[in-house]
């Protein structure tokens, strides 16, 4: 696909979203996080980091620690700074969204075993 296209409408479209729905909408956060990861997939982690802290900090002050947004964004900082070689960072992060997930989603939701294969991951790389 065309991933720099696609970053170039992505960027337009959370300009657009931050000028009239401001930066704690729902939709605004969601461009935010899938800008964020957008450039963690192309490999711009410098450039994801700011994106994906950002959508991480405003869901827990808008939707709250539990909130399924807020779970992801804990997820997808977790797998940034993974990327980043800061297992020991990426680690805690990591703990929470599974926590997280279990009690709001159950044991057995694709998000919930997504969590548990990321905290395996880890932990092999890790050396645990």
């Amino acid at each position: 696909g065309d991933l720099a296209g696609a970053a170039l409408l992505l960027r337009q479209a959370l300009a657009g979203l931050r000028a009239t729905l401001g930066d704690q909408h729902p939709h605004t956060l969601s461009s935010i996080n899938n800008l964020g990861e957008l450039l963690d997939a192309q490999g711009d982690l410098d450039g994801a980091a700011p994106l994906l802290r950002e959508a991480l900090a405003v869901s827990r002050a808008t939707l709250g620690d539990q909130h399924p947004d807020t779970l992801n964004s804990i997820n997808n900082l977790g797998g940034l700074l993974q990327a980043q070689g800061d297992l020991a960072g990426a680690a805690p992060l990591y703990l929470e969204a599974l926590a997280g997930r279990r009690v709001t989603l159950g044991d057995h939701h694709p998000s919930t075993l997504i969590s548990i294969s990321n905290l395996e991951e880890l932990l092999q790389a890790q050396g645990d």
